[in-house]
Protein backbone atom coordinates (compact mmCIF):
# COMPACT_ATOMS: atom_id res chain seq x y z
CA UNK A 1 0.00 0.00 0.00
CA UNK A 2 1.42 3.61 -1.00
CA UNK A 3 0.33 6.25 1.25
CA UNK A 4 2.04 9.87 0.62
CA UNK A 5 1.52 13.34 1.39
CA UNK A 6 2.66 16.80 0.99
CA UNK A 7 0.93 20.04 2.01
CA UNK A 8 2.20 23.75 0.11
CA UNK A 9 1.76 26.90 1.70
CA UNK A 10 -0.81 28.97 -0.92
CA UNK A 11 0.32 32.29 -0.40
CA UNK A 12 4.11 32.45 0.16
CA UNK A 13 5.19 36.12 0.98
CA UNK A 14 6.69 36.51 -2.52
CA UNK A 15 3.35 35.59 -4.24
CA UNK A 16 0.47 37.40 -5.21
CA UNK A 17 -2.32 36.10 -2.53
CA UNK A 18 -4.66 33.41 -3.41
CA UNK A 19 -7.81 33.75 -2.18
CA UNK A 20 -9.77 29.86 -1.39
CA UNK A 21 -12.27 30.53 -4.05
CA UNK A 22 -9.37 31.44 -6.57
CA UNK A 23 -7.31 28.11 -5.34
CA UNK A 24 -10.98 26.19 -5.54
CA UNK A 25 -11.33 27.34 -9.22
CA UNK A 26 -7.85 26.26 -10.44
CA UNK A 27 -8.65 22.72 -8.46
CA UNK A 28 -11.55 22.75 -10.60
CA UNK A 29 -10.24 23.19 -13.42
CA UNK A 30 -7.32 21.19 -12.74
CA UNK A 31 -10.12 18.25 -12.00
CA UNK A 32 -11.79 18.74 -15.58
CA UNK A 33 -8.35 18.80 -17.54
CA UNK A 34 -5.35 18.57 -15.80
CA UNK A 35 -2.85 19.49 -19.16
CA UNK A 36 -2.24 22.74 -17.92
CA UNK A 37 -1.82 22.26 -14.73
CA UNK A 38 0.45 19.57 -14.18
CA UNK A 39 4.16 19.86 -15.00
CA UNK A 40 4.92 20.24 -18.93
CA UNK A 41 4.40 17.14 -20.79
CA UNK A 42 3.14 15.02 -17.75
CA UNK A 43 -0.37 14.71 -19.03
CA UNK A 44 -1.13 14.66 -22.55
CA UNK A 45 -4.92 13.77 -22.66
CA UNK A 46 -7.86 14.42 -20.48
CA UNK A 47 -11.73 14.47 -21.35
CA UNK A 48 -14.31 14.17 -19.17
CA UNK A 49 -16.52 11.86 -20.47
CA UNK A 50 -19.17 11.68 -18.20
CA UNK A 51 -20.72 13.90 -15.63
CA UNK A 52 -23.61 13.71 -12.73
CA UNK A 53 -24.84 15.80 -10.23
CA UNK A 54 -22.76 13.86 -7.72
CA UNK A 55 -19.43 12.96 -9.70
CA UNK A 56 -17.68 13.22 -13.19
CA UNK A 57 -15.72 10.42 -15.11
CA UNK A 58 -12.67 11.24 -16.99
CA UNK A 59 -10.34 9.36 -19.33
CA UNK A 60 -6.35 10.57 -19.32
CA UNK A 61 -3.36 9.79 -20.19
CA UNK A 62 -0.88 11.29 -17.16
CA UNK A 63 2.96 9.74 -17.65
CA UNK A 64 2.20 7.57 -20.30
CA UNK A 65 -0.36 5.52 -18.56
CA UNK A 66 -3.94 5.68 -19.64
CA UNK A 67 -5.98 5.64 -16.61
CA UNK A 68 -10.03 6.64 -16.13
CA UNK A 69 -10.87 8.50 -12.94
CA UNK A 70 -14.31 8.97 -11.35
CA UNK A 71 -14.04 12.44 -9.39
CA UNK A 72 -16.05 13.90 -6.25
CA UNK A 73 -15.96 17.76 -6.15
CA UNK A 74 -16.63 19.15 -2.29
CA UNK A 75 -16.88 22.71 -3.39
CA UNK A 76 -14.73 24.77 -1.99
CA UNK A 77 -13.05 22.26 0.05
CA UNK A 78 -11.61 18.86 -2.12
CA UNK A 79 -11.17 16.92 -4.95
CA UNK A 80 -11.03 13.78 -5.09
CA UNK A 81 -9.91 11.29 -7.70
CA UNK A 82 -10.33 7.45 -7.78
CA UNK A 83 -8.28 5.62 -9.39
CA UNK A 84 -10.99 3.22 -11.80
CA UNK A 85 -8.62 2.13 -14.36
CA UNK A 86 -5.20 2.18 -15.02
CA UNK A 87 -1.85 1.35 -13.20
CA UNK A 88 -2.90 2.23 -9.87
CA UNK A 89 -6.29 1.98 -7.62
CA UNK A 90 -7.28 3.86 -4.73
CA UNK A 91 -7.89 7.44 -4.09
CA UNK A 92 -5.97 11.12 -4.62
CA UNK A 93 -7.07 13.82 -3.01
CA UNK A 94 -6.37 17.92 -3.22
CA UNK A 95 -7.74 19.57 -0.68
CA UNK A 96 -7.67 23.03 0.81
CA UNK A 97 -6.97 23.46 4.59
CA UNK A 98 -5.66 26.32 6.88
CA UNK A 99 -3.09 25.53 9.21
CA UNK A 100 -2.78 26.82 12.76
CA UNK A 101 -2.83 30.49 11.92
CA UNK A 102 -5.38 30.38 9.73
CA UNK A 103 -2.91 30.45 6.72
CA UNK A 104 -4.25 28.28 3.28
CA UNK A 105 -2.36 25.39 2.41
CA UNK A 106 -2.51 23.06 -0.30
CA UNK A 107 -2.52 19.36 0.64
CA UNK A 108 -2.09 16.11 -1.53
CA UNK A 109 -2.88 13.20 0.13
CA UNK A 110 -3.52 9.24 -1.48
CA UNK A 111 -4.09 5.69 -0.57
CA UNK A 112 -2.91 3.70 -3.38
CA UNK A 113 -2.21 0.19 -4.60
CA UNK A 114 -0.51 -1.02 -7.93
CA UNK A 115 -2.90 -2.94 -9.53
CA UNK A 116 -0.72 -6.40 -10.52
CA UNK A 117 2.25 -5.76 -8.16
CA UNK A 118 2.79 -7.84 -5.21
CA UNK A 119 1.69 -5.03 -1.88
CA UNK A 120 4.99 -3.64 -0.25
CA UNK A 121 6.94 -5.26 -3.44
CA UNK A 122 9.82 -3.16 -5.27
CA UNK A 123 7.05 -1.94 -7.54
CA UNK A 124 5.11 -0.23 -4.64
CA UNK A 125 8.97 0.86 -2.96
CA UNK A 126 9.67 2.76 -6.17
CA UNK A 127 6.41 4.25 -6.25
CA UNK A 128 6.15 5.17 -2.46
CA UNK A 129 9.78 6.88 -3.67
CA UNK A 130 8.30 8.52 -6.31
CA UNK A 131 5.57 10.57 -4.54
CA UNK A 132 7.51 11.32 -1.95
CA UNK A 133 10.30 12.68 -3.70
CA UNK A 134 10.42 16.52 -4.82
CA UNK A 135 9.85 15.97 -8.20
CA UNK A 136 6.58 13.87 -6.68
CA UNK A 137 3.03 15.12 -5.80
CA UNK A 138 4.81 18.00 -3.83
CA UNK A 139 5.73 19.20 -7.51
CA UNK A 140 2.12 18.54 -8.70
CA UNK A 141 0.58 21.43 -5.74
CA UNK A 142 3.37 23.90 -6.26
CA UNK A 143 2.39 23.37 -10.61
CA UNK A 144 -1.40 23.65 -10.11
CA UNK A 145 -0.84 27.19 -7.78
CA UNK A 146 1.81 28.63 -10.25
CA UNK A 147 -1.07 27.85 -13.07
CA UNK A 148 -3.85 29.07 -10.61
CA UNK A 149 -1.66 32.08 -10.02
CA UNK A 150 -1.44 32.63 -13.82
CA UNK A 151 -4.79 32.52 -14.40
CA UNK A 152 -5.45 35.02 -11.98
CA UNK A 153 -3.27 37.41 -13.39
CA UNK A 154 -4.29 36.41 -16.73
CA UNK A 155 -8.16 37.57 -15.93
CA UNK A 156 -9.69 34.19 -16.30
CA UNK A 157 -10.42 32.88 -12.84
Amino acid sequence: MIYSTASVPVNPQDAVPLTREQVWAGLDLKARDAREFLPAGLCTRCEVTEESPTHFVRDATIGGKDLREIIVLEPQRKVTFFQATGPREGAIVNEIIEDESGALQLRFYCYLGLRDAAPGGPAEQAEQAQFDSEQGYKAALLSTLNRTHALVAEGRL
